[in-house]
């Protein structure tokens, strides 16, 4: 393991970005890093779609979200 130093713009939009994603800045930096690489690996692939392929590869199965029509909710 070792430290990378980055601009403190960068490192401060990590610190709010991290309270987001309730990671730590070590693991939102990681996580970053993971999908920049995956993407440029993968130009043709969306960001949606290379978070999916990861969840999958790790054993999750994410489940469609039910879409509720504003005319039929009430």
């Amino acid at each position: 393991m070792g430290i990378v130093n980055i601009e403190e713009d960068l490192h401060d939009q990590l610190r709010r970005a991290s309270k987001v994603g309730c990671r730590s800045i070590n693991a939102q930096a990681a996580f970053w890093i993971k999908i920049g690489m995956l993407c440029e690996t993968n130009p043709t692939l969306s960001f949606n779609e290379i978070v999916e392929r990861e969840l999958r590869a790790a054993g999750v199965s994410p489940q469609p979200l039910a879409v509720v029509r504003h005319d039929e909710a009430a």
